[in-house]
């Protein structure tokens, strides 16, 4: 699982971030196993606190969400400014063929760091579908908790 605060991420090589994503969602990987694992049938019902296993499956899924949010931010600001960096390198030397495939390397990773804000949304979509299937009749979030 994701630690609170911040998240050592590479921005500078996509493919490292990608493995630093992969990291940071194991615990959307393994909800459904966390949820058989934790969260009680009816005939169980007893032995197990339902209601603050889910709580606390939901506190660590805001923090992993948080933290990732946080990392992808971090990464498509770092790559915006070297988008820009390279952009004005242009301007000084349009015709240097270096600055121009630097520029263009950094506009498709800054795209694909954009992507990944849309594969975030459809990953939490899918965890809180899960979480929801199993612990609704447990636990309700609070509404405003999730944005």
């Amino acid at each position: 699982m994701a630690a609170a605060g911040e998240v050592s991420v590479s921005c500078d090589d996509f493919m490292q971030f990608q493995e630093t994503m992969k990291t940071l969602r194991m615990i959307d990987d393994k909800i459904i196993y966390a949820l058989n694992t934790t969260v009680p049938t009816d005939s169980f019902a007893g032995q197990v606190d339902a209601k603050e296993t889910c709580k606390k499956l939901y506190g660590d899924l805001l923090v992993a969400y948080g933290t990732r949010e946080k990392a992808i931010k971090k990464c498509i600001a770092e790559t915006s400014s070297s988008v820009n960096k390279c952009r004005e390198d242009r301007e000084k030397n349009p015709t240097n063929f270096d600055v121009l495939k630097r520029l263009r390397n950094e506009q498709h990773k800054l795209r694909l760091m954009q992507s990944e804000l849309t594969i975030e949304e459809v990953v939490k979509d899918r965890s809180l579908k899960v979480f929801h299937e199993r612990c609704r009749n447990h636990y309700k979030p609070p509404p405003s908790s999730m944005s």
